[in-house]
């Protein structure tokens, strides 16, 4: 994209704002949020363009997961939570204060809260509750539960401390109306997102369970908790299996964020140790009714088997719009081995996307060359204009080629590009105190080996690693991988144990206080928190605060490109790759809208079980092995 195409996009995207928050002065209840400009359904919006409005309810969705689970409780650092639930949103069995849209970036509609408002100075927000909402025991959601609810997660979940660490305090206005203060002015982004809160039940949490005793909501828990979504926990198995059942008395099944959609009766997720076995659990059908594809091999060369050829199994993709993640290898900078930045770069040369995505991949891959992939928030080129003026300011603590050169990764296109990139690796470990010597990458001073360890827990996880370690081992960098089970995996990725992982990084079109959880000094010594790389960068930091309080458009663009940059050329990770559409596989049992949500790429919830075709696949594999 050229400069001139990324300014216009953002003035452009800059005026639309603007124009929506003159359509709707400040201090005045908005139905919608968003940040950037209006949402296309406007005011008069009765549910979303590409769902059947008259979906039938009804039936079971089975799926497999990988791993084992040990809590209900996702809010917290401790355990496995069970799938349905997740550690940011409501998931499964809670709702939110407002509900992110399906089928457009950085907006949401009303859910627990019809409507909110804050000030022309963003100093706070205002959301009021809808009468409507209750608990499934039947008791009204009140502004008592969204208080307490702010306070614990703020408490005890590491996301939700960062999310919203400007908040100070949530206090009562009215039996409707709960109001958050912020401890600066200025920031746009926040009114907005506060509508992610979960509300928990205040009166179920601070209550006993059945034996008694007092329930602690800063610890695990296997006891159903009490919800407000549309499912409630049916039945479960500890560590094998939940079973989650629709609610029919659900509050908010008439909103238009819900009409046509969370249509199954029940679903089920069954547990499922090891990749192979996950993969003949859905060919045979019954435990597992929709396959999201990630591998490329298996995309290519495993959707051979009868029932695809009968069309009992469907195989398609749909093509996203939304902003790609940063997937790579994270490297932990908590390790002595990769606080140089010279060796973090000649890790980045030794990656050869090229022949993996031709031999590996089937050339269905993207390299990823940007924090912020997919977006006018990408950098690229060299900085000018206010990107520039912004580094400026930190011209002596950065890298001098980030304001002379370009950013690129290497490419291996050629023969001799293998040759070429590893002399480039070799040379910048010399240059930061390493040298071959027996065939092996040590210390110059000291003899120690370079070596270190990628822990994983699948088999995609030796298909991205292995010609990674390879590449390495031909300069005498001894890097290893080793699988180990999720419920461990999980573990040590909270508490940042580990050398390497692959991970990613999902970013909207409207980054703000979630880079903090990201990218910030405070959330690299926080366990649970999204800063794999343990970055502690006071020009990161700066950079992070200055996109959460950026005036507009245009300046949020300016020094998100800055953070990008700066990001890159600390070679804090090594990129990957991207694809730009989900694969699903699924068993031909399903009723799916003629459209699917392009931003999302689909919307399992706007599917629904058609019987008759549930009822032909039951017939035809029944007894299958």
């Amino acid at each position: 994209m050229t400069v001139g195409r990324t300014l216009l996009r953002s003035l452009l995207a800059a005026a639309l704002l603007v124009a929506g928050l003159q359509a709707t002065r400040a201090d005045e209840w908005r139905t919608t949020s968003s940040l950037i400009g209006d949402s296309k359904y406007g005011d008069n919006f009765q549910h979303y363009d590409y769902v059947n409005p008259n979906a039938p309810k009804g039936g079971g969705y089975n799926s497999v997961v990988q791993g084992t689970f040990d809590s209900f409780n996702p809010y917290i650092v401790q355990g496995a939570p069970a799938a349905g639930f997740q550690p940011i949103g409501g998931g499964l069995l809670y709702d939110t204060l407002m509900d992110q849209a399906t089928d457009e970036g950085s907006v949401s509609h009303p859910l627990i809260a019809d409507a909110y408002k804050y000030p022309a100075d963003y100093s706070s927000a205002t959301y009021r509750l809808d009468p409507r909402a209750k608990w499934h025991d039947g008791q009204p959601i009140t502004v008592d539960d969204v208080i307490w609810s702010f306070q614990v997660l703020k408490a005890n979940s590491p996301m939700y401390s960062r999310y919203f660490e400007n908040v100070t305090e949530a206090v009562a206005i009215s039996d409707r109306e709960v109001e958050f203060h912020f401890s600066q002015k200025g920031n746009r982004e926040l009114p907005k997102i506060l509508g992610d809160l979960v509300v928990l039940p205040k009166h179920w949490w601070e209550g006993t369970d059945p034996n008694g005793k007092k329930r602690d909501i800063t610890k695990g828990t296997l006891e159903p908790p009490l919800g407000s979504a549309a499912y409630k926990i049916a039945s479960f198995k500890p560590g094998s299996e939940i079973v989650w059942q629709r609610v029919p008395d659900y509050w908010a099944a008439k909103l238009p964020v819900k009409i046509g959609r969370e249509n199954f009766d029940t679903q089920r997720f069954t547990y499922i140790l090891d990749d192979n076995a996950a993969w003949q659990a859905f060919k045979k059908g019954g435990l597992d009714d929709i396959k999201p594809e990630n591998s490329s091999k298996k995309w290519a060369t495993f959707y051979d088997f009868p029932a695809i050829k009968a069309g009992d199994v469907i195989k398609q993709e749909f093509k996203t719009t939304s902003p790609e993640p940063m997937q790579a290898f994270m490297l932990n900078l908590r390790r002595p081995l990769f606080q140089d930045r010279l060796v973090r770069e000649a890790l980045t040369y030794a990656y050869d996307f090229e022949t993996m995505n031709r031999t590996l991949f089937f050339g269905f891959n993207t390299r990823t060359s940007s924090y912020f992939q997919g977006t006018e928030l990408a950098s690229s080129g060299l900085p000018q204009g206010k990107e520039l003026e912004i580094l400026e300011k930190y011209r002596d603590k950065l890298p001098p080629e980030l304001f002379t050169q370009a950013f690129k990764l290497p490419v291996y296109d050629t023969p001799q590009a293998e040759r070429k990139y590893l002399k480039q690796a070799v040379d910048l470990f010399a240059k930061a105190g390493w040298v071959i010597k027996g065939g092996k990458m040590v210390n110059a001073k000291t003899g120690e080996p370079f070596k270190f360890e990628i822990i994983g827990s699948s088999e995609t996880d030796q298909v991205l690693s292995g010609t990674y370690i390879a590449n390495l081992r031909k300069i005498g960098v001894d890097a290893t991988l080793r699988i180990i089970d999720q419920s461990q995996y999980i573990n040590r990725v909270n508490n940042f144990d580990y050398d390497v992982i692959t991970n990613l990084l999902q970013q909207s079109e409207s980054p703000g206080n979630e880079q903090r959880d990201f990218w910030s000094s405070k959330a690299a010594a926080t366990p649970g928190s999204r800063n794999f790389s343990g970055i502690k960068d006071p020009v990161v930091d700066a950079l992070v605060d200055r996109i959460i309080f950026a005036t507009d458009r245009h300046d949020l663009v300016a020094v998100t490109h800055a953070l990008d940059r700066v990001m890159l050329w600390n070679y804090y990770v090594v990129p990957q790759y991207y694809r730009a559409v989900v694969w699903l596989a699924y068993w031909n049992k399903f009723g799916i809208p003629d459209k699917q949500p392009s931003y999302r790429g689909a919307d399992i919830d706007s599917w629904w079980i058609d019987p008759e075709k549930e009822k032909a696949l039951a017939a035809k594999y029944k007894g299958s092995d």
